[in-house]
């Protein structure tokens, strides 16, 4: 078909115009009944958000994305140029992409009035007809309708009243196309006025003209629900006009969660030669990101993005390859205490609340990752407080007394494999602890079960943590309450906690 050039072949070869609505819906038709998936990228929507999609685009609907930040909603959105033709023609040189067979500007009508079945013929791929804006305070009208242009009219030397001098906004230049609107309550109310007719009637006015371009438009929209945003609202008519109303989620498992991140993640490629993530740190960073979302000191209503484990996890790699690099090793695994030493990806992932300001943003980090911590080891490990219970003798035991006998562990963000592996076989049963509950493990994941599992017996106060600049020190319960001293501001880590 591209290589049709005028009005006249296009004729000849049958090509039937559709409305982009009806494209869409035919493609996703086909793509339905041949097990196509569109949105593959997309995990954790497959029974919720996208049968929605897909049913607001079967009813050839406008659909605005209701949902926190981190949602995929423009991911969705972008995801839809899919469903378009590979390519469509138009009048060429036409500003907003004419049908050949539907003309309605003033450029297209002329042309063809001149030449008929000689006119030329472009052709415009699906990716040139997806447009995208983020609504700001400062757009106006002129930005998504259109304007007078006043140079045209003096380099063609017309009168402002002949159609020609018009300069169309990205509405009209998204003709036959998908049109997205990101963050719609940041638009002013006045501007989201300028939408009603569009979407309903198809008119547009422009300074005075009386224009009747039937746009042939999907409209998407994004948005945080109306009550979880302080910056403005979308008006109830313009609302009332959107066909079909998507709300999305945060993923529901830990596993989705991790499909996301490993999705999304760009290490650099050394970094992946040098340092190796155990499942653990994997799963404990998104059930940091899980515990931040339902945390009473984070602003549940800004929610908490999935960026958060995407940044985290990229800060863990470099962590731990800065630690290889110092350390001149030519591998390394990565470890709890990379995890802490990742907290400046938390920090500002989090929207807190008047207590969690009190705290501060970076012990709200610290409080995070130490439930996830705990969250995690009760899920593989007994927990502490029940065993106190029963008249069994404690899992724990062994462990608990070596410290109280005034054993200490310091493991720095800097401490080479050789001394770090040195460190936890010292402690006595952690290696038949790991063993006897977690299975048989690769020797880079055993010694990660060991400090993990010191972590956890702190999270569950058995033993005491105190967070270094660089590093943690575990030792007995009581002299940690008694000898914990504030750890200078400055460092790797950036501040002091205490578990």
């Amino acid at each position: 078909m591209k290589l049709v050039k005028t009005l006249g072949e296009l004729k000849k070869s049958n090509y039937q115009p559709k409305s982009v609505k009806q494209e869409m819906r035919d493609n996703l038709v086909y793509a339905l009944q041949h097990k196509l998936n569109l949105f593959e990228e997309i995990k954790g929507y497959e029974h919720s958000v996208i049968p929605q999609v897909e049913t607001a685009i079967l009813s050839k609907h406008n659909i605005i994305f209701l949902g926190l930040r981190g949602q995929a909603k423009t991911r969705m959105a972008r995801l839809m140029v899919k469903l378009l033709d590979e390519y469509i023609p138009v009048v060429e040189g036409s500003e907003i992409n004419d049908d050949p067979f539907a003309p309605i500007s003033v450029h297209a009508l002329s042309l063809i009035k001149e030449y008929g079945d000689d006119t030329p013929i472009s052709w415009i791929h699906r990716d040139e007809r997806y447009t995208e804006k983020l609504a700001t305070p400062d757009v106006s009208v002129s930005d998504l309708i259109g304007d007078i242009d006043p140079i045209k009219a003096a380099n063609l030397k017309l009168s402002y009243a002949d159609e020609r001098v018009i300069h169309y906004g990205l509405i009209p230049r998204s003709h036959r196309g998908i049109f997205v609107i990101n963050e719609l309550p940041d638009l002013q109310a006045r501007i989201q006025v300028s939408l009603f007719n569009i979407l309903q009637e198809g008119d547009l006015q422009i300074r005075g003209f009386k224009l009747r371009l039937p746009l042939d438009i999907q409209f998407v929209f994004t948005a945080n629900p109306e009550d979880y945003t302080n910056r403005g609202s979308i008006v109830t008519p313009l609302k009332d006009r959107i066909d079909s109303q998507i709300l999305t989620h945060y993923p529901k498992s830990i596993e989705i969660s991790k499909q996301i991140t490993e999705q999304e993640i760009r290490p650099d490629i050394n970094q992946q030669s040098l340092v190796f993530i155990p499942d653990l740190i994997k799963e404990l960073i998104e059930e940091v990101a899980m515990q931040a979302r339902k945390s009473e000191l984070v602003d549940q209503k800004s929610g908490v993005s999935a960026r958060l484990t995407i940044s985290t996890l990229e800060n863990v790699y470099s962590a731990a390859e800065r630690r290889c690099l110092t350390q001149q090793e030519n591998s390394t695994t990565a470890r709890i205490i990379d995890v802490y030493a990742a907290v400046a990806a938390i920090t500002g992932k989090v929207e807190l609340v008047y207590e969690g300001e009190l705290e501060g943003a970076q012990q709200v980090a610290y409080t995070l990752i130490g439930k996830a911590i705990r969250a995690l080891f009760e899920k593989y490990f007994p927990n502490p407080d029940k065993q106190k219970k029963s008249k069994q003798p404690g899992a724990y035991t062994e462990i608990i007394k070596w410290f109280n006998d005034g054993n200490i562990i310091e493991l720095s963000g800097n401490t080479n494999e050789k001394e770090y592996q040195s460190l936890l076989t010292n402690i006595p049963g952690a290696a038949g602890l790991v063993k006897h509950y977690i299975g048989k493990l690769s020797g880079k994941e055993e010694y990660i079960w060991m400090e993990f599992l010191l972590n956890g017996l702190a999270e569950c106060s058995q033993i005491s943590k105190t967070g270094l600049p660089n590093g943690q020190v575990f030792k007995d319960l009581m002299s940690g309450m008694l000898g914990g001293e504030r750890a200078e501001d400055d460092g790797d880590f950036g501040g002091y906690y205490e578990a």
